[in-house]
């Protein structure tokens, strides 16, 4: 019997806050590094979002 690919679940992610800091995370593992500024956490979420 043949494997079956299954397809991978979509990224979902999320920014988390800790202290001053915020960090971008992900679903599938991947942890961003830590900003101040919430708009650049939600950059590299955006970015990891649309990598392969």
């Amino acid at each position: 019997m043949p494997e079956q690919h299954r397809p991978e679940p979509p990224h979902r992610t999320t920014t988390v806050e800790n202290g001053r800091f915020c960090a971008a995370r992900c679903s599938c593992g991947w942890r961003g590094p830590a900003r101040r500024a919430r708009s650049k956490a939600r950059a590299d979420a955006a970015a990891h979002g649309e990598s392969p």
